[in-house]
C-alpha cells in the first residue's frame, strides 16, 4: 500500500486529517480508559505471546504501555484503535499486549528476565504514556513509539513494521514519501519571539552554558506544529518557563547550518537524521553541558509540556531520570497529571 494514499486507509481525506487532531484536553481523566476487547489475554510471558502470534501468521507483537487516567492513552484508543480500518490492520499483523505502567503483575521479557509491570516500564524508558514497542517475528525491536500519534502516522507505523520497511530505512524516510499528501497549513515555520536567531552555535563542550537548551525541530505545512504554536506556546505559564531556556527552532528538512551541542558542524537535516527524528514537532532538551535529557516526539498539550519544562528546569532528571516516575512522586494521588 503506497503511503501517498495513507489517509484513505484511515478514513480521512488529506485536507481533513489534520482537523481530526486539532488538540484535546490533556488533564487527567476522571474515568478510567477501557482497553479494547480484542487485546490479547496474556500471562505476560512475552516470548510465548510472540511465538503464538507468529504461529497464527502474524508479523509480530505490540507491547502497549498505558495507564488508566492518561488522556493521551484515551486519544490513542479512540482515534487509532477506535478506527475500524486501523483495528483490522493491527489485528491482521499483530497481537497486542497491554502493560499497566503502575501495575505489579509479573512480566517475563523477551530475554527471560522477570519484572513487575512498573519496573518493566521503567526499564523500557517509558517517559510518556502511551508507549508502544513493536517486536518482529524474531523478537527484535522493530520500532518504538512514545506518546500519542495521529491516525495517519500511526497507520504508517503499523505498515512500516508489518511490511518490513524497518529493515532497510528509517521511519523518518518512510514517512517522508507521504509528506506531500499529508501536509497542512502555511509553507513557513511558525514565528515566535521565544526562539533565538541564527547563527545556531550550540556547542557546549568547552564550558557549561547559563541555561538549558531546547531545540524545536519543526517543518513547514505541519498541522501539529500549528496546533503547538496556537495552543500551548501561547499560554502565559509556558511562555514564562520557556523564557528560562535557550530555545532554538529548526526546519528539520533544511540545510540551515548548526554547530551542535557536541561540536558537530551539520545542517539541520543532517542533525535530525542522526537523532533519528521522524515526527514534527519534536522537542529535544539538553542540559548546560549539551547532554540530551529528554525528548518529546509526539502530540503534546499544555499539562505534559508544562511538566517537562519544570522537570528540566528543576534539574530533577539528575535524581530521577524517568519523567513519569518524577511526576508520580510529585502527585502520587489518583488523578495525577500525565
Amino acid at each position: 500500500m503506497l503511503l501517498l494514499v495513507l489517509t484513505a486507509w484511515v478514513g480521512l481525506p488529506a485536507h481533513a486529517a489534520g482537523e481530526a487532531d486539532a488538540g484535546f484536553d490533556d488533564q487527567p481523566l476522571a474515568e478510567d480508559v477501557v482497553y479494547p476487547s480484542w487485546f490479547k489475554l496474556s500471562f505476560l510471558e512475552l516470548r510465548d505471546d510472540l511465538d503464538e502470534a507468529v504461529k497464527a501468521g502474524k508479523r509480530g507483537l505490540i507491547v502497549y504501555f498505558g495507564q488508566k487516567d492518561c488522556p493521551y492513552c484515551k486519544a490513542h484508543l479512540e482515534k487509532n484503535w477506535g478506527n475500524p480500518e486501523i483495528v483490522a490492520y493491527t489485528r491482521k499483523y499483530f497481537d497486542v499486549v497491554a502493560i499497566d505502567v503502575r501495575g505489579q503483575r509479573l512480566v517475563t521479557d523477551m530475554d527471560g528476565f522477570v519484572h513487575s509491570e512498573k519496573d518493566y516500564a521503567v526499564a523500557q524508558k517509558t517517559n510518556f504514556t502511551p508507549s508502544l514497542i513493536f517486536y518482529d517475528a524474531e523478537g527484535r525491536v522493530a520500532l518504538r513509539l512514545s506518546g500519542y500519534h495521529p491516525p495517519y502516522e500511526f497507520r504508517a507505523a503499523l505498515e512500516y513494521v508489518a511490511d518490513g520497511y524497518y529493515r532497510k530505512e528509517s521511519l523518518r524516510a518512510y514517512l517522508a514519501r507521504a509528506e506531500g499528501a499529508l501536509s497542512f497549513g502555511e509553507d513557513v515555520l511558525n514565528p515566535s519571539q521565544l526562539f533565538a536567531k541564527p547563527p545556531y552555535v550550540l556547542d557546549r563542550r568547552a564550558a557549561a552554558a547559563q541555561q538549558p537548551l531546547v531545540v524545536f525541530f519543526e517543518e513547514r505545512r505541519c498541522h501539529a506544529c500549528d496546533v503547538l504554536h496556537a495552543g500551548p506556546l501561547r499560554n502565559a505559564d509556558i511562555e514564562r518557563l520557556l523564557a528560562q531556556f535557550e530555545a532554538v527552532q529548526l526546519d528539520m528538512w533544511s540545510n540551515t547550518p548548526v554547530l551542535t551541542p557536541s561540536g558537530q558542524r551539520l545542517t539541520a537535516r543532517q542533525w535530525a537524521d542522526r537523532l533519528g527524528l521522524y515526527y514534527a514537532p519534536t522537542l529535544i532538551f539538553f542540559d548546560e553541558r549539551g547532554r540530551e535529557i529528554i525528548r518529546v516526539d509526539s502530540v503534546v498539550q499544555f499539562y505534559r509540556l508544562r511538566g517537562v519544562l519544570r522537570y528540566v528546569l528543576s534539574k530533577a532528571y539528575r535524581e530521577q531520570p524517568n519523567f513519569r516516575l518524577w511526576r508520580d512522586a510529585r502527585r502520587p494521588r489518583p488523578g495525577a497529571a500525565r
